[in-house]
């Protein structure tokens, strides 16, 4: 496997060589920075940490800096570690966006949006209870009954209900690379991905 950490930039649009108009994604991916690398020998599972964009010395906290120094690489605000990492990295090196390919197929994690806490409707996608000419008050966008009565008197785990929504951790399989730009560090994806602008996002082949 091989991956790095990027930065969402934020949606576009480009046309393909046969004139269809794509909408894409540009996330700005590396440089990355190998701050770790473990081996079966040494820690039971072969794995490299990569380290992405420059923090703040005062954010930091000591045992990170320390790692970081050990490393030789300046403090940086995002760590992620890949399994099973198919280039050879040693401590120290860069990652950039050369290690994919044009029309290469990858997988992209984010983080979605926080909505916090939403009905039904928002939610779940739930139409809304009844017609709203016929003497309907309040209950448009209610969820409506829960089910259960006296037996068995609770409700069901797993019943969709009114709560905190998005703010999770999101893998969208099968996007398309496509194009790099790796004198500037973008890369253009084929569609959306999780997150909203400037929020970190991982991708792997």
């Amino acid at each position: 496997m091989k991956g790095i950490i990027g930065k969402k930039v934020g949606m576009t649009s480009i046309f393909l060589e046969d004139g269809t108009n794509v909408c894409c994604t540009l996330v700005e991916a590396g440089p990355n920075y190998v701050t770790q690398v473990k081996t079966e020998e040494t820690d039971g599972y072969s794995s490299c940490q990569l380290a992405y964009d420059d923090a703040k010395e005062k954010n930091v906290p000591k045992p990170l800096k320390g790692h970081f120094k050990k490393a030789g690489v300046s403090v940086k605000k995002k760590l992620k570690e890949f399994r099973d990492f198919e280039l050879e990295a040693t401590v120290g090196d860069t990652v950039t966006v050369d290690i994919f390919e044009e029309g290469e197929i990858v997988t992209v994690t984010g983080t979605s949006k926080g909505k916090g806490f939403q009905g039904v409707v928002k939610r779940h996608g739930f139409h809304g209870v009844g017609d709203a000419t016929h003497g309907q008050h309040n209950r448009l966008r209610a969820p409506g009954s829960l089910g259960p009565g006296s037996t068995p008197s609770r409700v069901y785990k797993g019943m969709r209900m009114a709560g905190r929504t998005g703010g999770d951790t999101v893998t969208i399989p099968k996007v398309t690379v496509v194009k790099i730009f790796a004198d500037k560090n973008l890369i253009l994806l084929k569609g959306a991905v999780p997150g909203a602008k400037g929020s970190y996002v991982t991708i792997q082949n």
